[in-house]
């Protein structure tokens, strides 16, 4: 037998510790959720010897895993907001039914969760069971969980309060979901008008213009054809020509040009001012980046995360530079000991309605609360600005289309008035 000291919780969050003497650091970690108890930390005692299966109680089962095992994990996707949402869920619905973290964390390496593999479940348990904290198993799983998760579980373990936590969690990334998704619904239409319109266009000066251009050959009028027709022969004589092969590689290099100036900090910055400053979708990509940013800083604040440490966690969640140097600029500023609202306003990127929420929020000592409404004002405006996206995008496209099919036809056809009155004076 041997003795592991540790440190548990309550459910009620007081903190608990004392000296467990059992074979090994698994039946301590069971001893103490059997007893209602959450683990903290277990840790051998000194000069409490060696565990029973012969290993000092601080190695790591996670060592004998594979290395092809390790790899596969490290390479593998992080999921996406969907299958966190249901991961945190499925895992907060498991300890309300009264079950233990360990056991727990067991029936979720069975149960299906999508973009999350069972064997991260399995190496989450092994983790606790050899004694480190939920939120500590969770980091070792970086590709896995973002530090979002893993410092909301973490003020979760130390309020006692991990299943509304994981609850919470789970909210928050549905909203997200939900919000991504309709962000990308409004976007379908449009990328398939798109590229509807141009396979048309490619096809009738690739294809059908060819054949009215060997016609007008016939009838030896190339010479006196109308400007507009031989603007469009010309166009179909490159697309015949160069078209098959320029436009892909044009394309592409256009692609790796703009990737690779987005990859140096200047080019990234240039890039993300420009979409925020652009007439229809810089609107829906403000809105977009405000209500994330309140609703992320609201979720971790609300669950006891320092702000500097919130600050810290959002400006890395939010992908749009000129946001992230606005919150990092904050972020020093609060720890200069200044206010939220004020570092924010000085900063001239975020609205003024977004400054006199959270100003109020200060005011009356809830913080939290007034980043949920922002966020809840800028959601909604959001969804009204994907409206009105979509009204004046459906039928720019549709115009515009028709001007470019319809300018290839007024060619093809003042030829043929040509033609037709050429027979007729003959």
């Amino acid at each position: 037998m041997a003795q592991f000291t540790y440190k548990a919780r309550r459910r009620s969050g007081e903190l608990v510790d004392g000296v467990l003497e059992v074979a090994d650091r698994t039946s301590a970690v069971l001893q103490l959720e059997r007893s209602g108890l959450f683990p903290v930390s277990v840790l051998m005692a000194k000069g409490g010897g060696k565990t029973a299966d012969g290993g000092s109680a601080a190695t790591s089962t996670s060592g004998f895993l594979p290395a092809s095992l390790k790899n596969l994990l490290k390479r593998r996707r992080r999921p996406t907001l969907q299958e966190l949402g249901t991961y945190t869920q499925q895992l907060a619905n498991l300890l309300k039914a009264g079950m233990p973290l360990t056991m727990a964390l067991h029936s979720m390496s069975s149960l299906t969760a999508k973009g999350i593999p069972g064997t991260v479940s399995q190496q989450v348990k092994q983790d606790v069971i050899e004694g480190r904290s939920l939120s500590d198993a969770l980091a070792r799983q970086p590709a896995i969980f973002p530090d979002l998760v893993i410092n909301m579980v973490r003020a979760g373990e130390q309020s006692g309060a991990l299943e509304e936590v994981l609850r919470r969690l789970a909210s928050h990334f549905e909203r997200f979901a939900e919000v991504q998704s309709k962000f990308k619904s409004a976007m379908i239409y449009p990328i398939f008008v798109c590229f509807f319109g141009l396979v048309l266009i490619i096809f009738f000066t690739s294809v059908m213009l060819p054949k009215f251009t060997e016609f007008f050959e016939t009838m030896q009028l190339k010479d006196g054809l109308p400007l507009a027709t031989r603007i469009v022969i010309g166009i179909s004589d490159f697309m015949k020509t160069y078209g098959w092969w320029m436009i892909p590689l044009t394309s592409l290099v256009l692609y790796i040009v703009v990737r690779r100036y987005r990859a140096t900090p200047q080019g990234h910055r240039r890039i993300d001012s420009m979409l925020l400053r652009l007439p229809i979708f810089g609107s829906v990509i403000r809105l977009n980046l405000f209500a994330q940013f309140a609703r992320i800083l609201s979720t971790l604040l609300a669950n006891g995360v320092p702000v500097l440490q919130a600050l810290r966690i959002t400006e890395q969640v939010i992908s749009n530079t000129v946001v992230k140097d606005a919150l990092a600029a904050t972020r020093e500023a609060v720890t200069d000991g200044k206010t939220l609202a004020q570092p924010l306003a000085k900063a001239g990127v975020f609205p003024q309605l977004m400054i006199d929420l959270i100003r109020i929020g200060e005011e009356t000592g809830d913080v939290p609360a007034a980043l949920l409404n922002v966020a809840e004002t800028y959601e909604a405006d959001l969804n009204v600005a994907l409206r009105t996206m979509m009204g004046m995008i459906e039928p720019a496209l549709i115009v515009l289309l028709a001007v470019v099919i319809g300018g290839l036809l007024v060619g093809v056809m003042q030829a043929m008035f040509a033609i037709t009155q050429s027979i007729q004076m003959r």
